[in-house]
């Protein structure tokens, strides 16, 4: 996950380069999980060199390919949405940690009542939103942020569901 949130917004970078990046990852656990996301058809390889007798690759995320989409989500187990948030929120505590130390951390919580339609509306303005934003470059006073986003269904129905009767 961490790899994958490092790629995301970058053009691509060398395996070398998320070393760097990610200073905290065994070398052998960071070749390892690019080549099971290569293997996937997560990653792509965009460019290939020599560099003092050895392969150097860089790498970019399919965006294709790195969505869950509705009819994967659908088709997921319980367990399956279970293992995957989990390593969603493990990689988003990593993220807090990290920016918690930098400042600028920002979270909110918000409840609204939509349509199946209305709500479809609503995901589909804020991944546009997002996605407006990631082809720009470092530099020029950018910082880099992650975007998470997660909705969680309340069952509450009706006018009154959800409020206190106190």
């Amino acid at each position: 996950m961490r790899i994958l949130q490092t790629l995301v917004g970058a053009d691509e970078l060398t395996t070398a380069q998320l070393r760097d990046r990610l200073p905290d990852v065994p070398p052998a656990t960071m070749y390892q999980h690019i080549a099971t996301l290569t293997q996937a058809g997560i990653l792509e390889v965009v460019h290939e060199r020599q560099v003092r007798g050895t392969v150097e690759r860089s790498y970019r995320v399919r965006q294709d390919k790195a969505v869950v989409d509705a009819d994967a989500r659908t088709a997921m187990t319980k367990d399956d949405h279970r293992q995957s948030f989990t390593v969603f929120t493990g990689a988003l505590m990593a993220d807090f940690d990290r920016y918690l130390a930098r400042g600028g951390v920002v979270y909110r919580q918000g409840a609204v009542w939509l349509t199946d339609d209305e709500f479809a509306e609503l995901v589909e303005e804020i991944e546009a939103a997002v996605a407006r934003r990631t082809h720009t470059a470092p530099g020029d006073g950018r910082t880099r942020h992650i975007i998470s986003f997660v909705v969680v269904p309340d069952n509450a129905t009706g006018p009154d569901a959800g409020t206190d009767p106190s």
